[in-house]
């Protein structure tokens, strides 16, 4: 009787656990690798997807940016990419909606519900230059931290675009 109370209460402290992690990973905060050189050389990539295999940088991502959707000029954010759902694309924004940003020697009006996105490393990225503005929808969170490697742990700076956004 008394092995069969212990497994019980295991069972539901490892339960309510999991469901508190899942919350906390849904809602608040969550962790994510960052993979290719789009980034650079704000992330180191990683070109493993060797399970357990820990090269390039592991990042901290928030969610609570997502409530009412505050965003700033420089943030990094993980996103979903418009053309293909499964895939999760890691960019700095640039653009707000009303804005407009000059790209090459083009003009362009950011929509309401929309921002512009670009990676730091701009001739390996992947990025609103190919796709165009994105809906704030597919926004999954803004990066915070390098958590990953122990030598790069640290907050991930905003950093802007001057010369190249005007208010409407």
């Amino acid at each position: 009787m008394g092995t069969l109370n212990s497994l019980w209460l295991l069972t539901r402290k490892s339960v309510t656990g999991a469901l508190f992690g899942i919350t906390i990973s849904d809602r608040y905060l969550t962790v994510s690798p960052v993979r290719g050189n789009s980034m650079h050389p704000t992330f180191a990539s990683s070109s493993t997807n060797f399970p357990g295999y820990l090269k390039g940088d592991l990042v901290l991502i928030e969610r609570f940016c997502l409530h009412d959707f505050k965003f700033s000029h420089g943030d990094v954010v993980i996103f979903q990419s418009p053309s293909n759902h499964k895939q999760i694309y890691v960019k700095r924004l640039i653009a707000l909606p009303g804005e407009w940003i000059r790209v090459s020697s083009d003009m362009v009006k950011i929509p309401d519900g929309h921002c512009w996105v670009e990676g730091d490393n701009s001739s390996s990225s992947l990025d609103s230059r190919s796709f165009g503005p994105i809906p704030l929808g597919l926004i999954r969170g803004r990066v915070t931290h390098i958590i990953w490697p122990p030598q790069r742990l640290g907050k991930v700076e905003r950093k802007s675009m001057p010369g190249r956004i005007y208010q409407d």
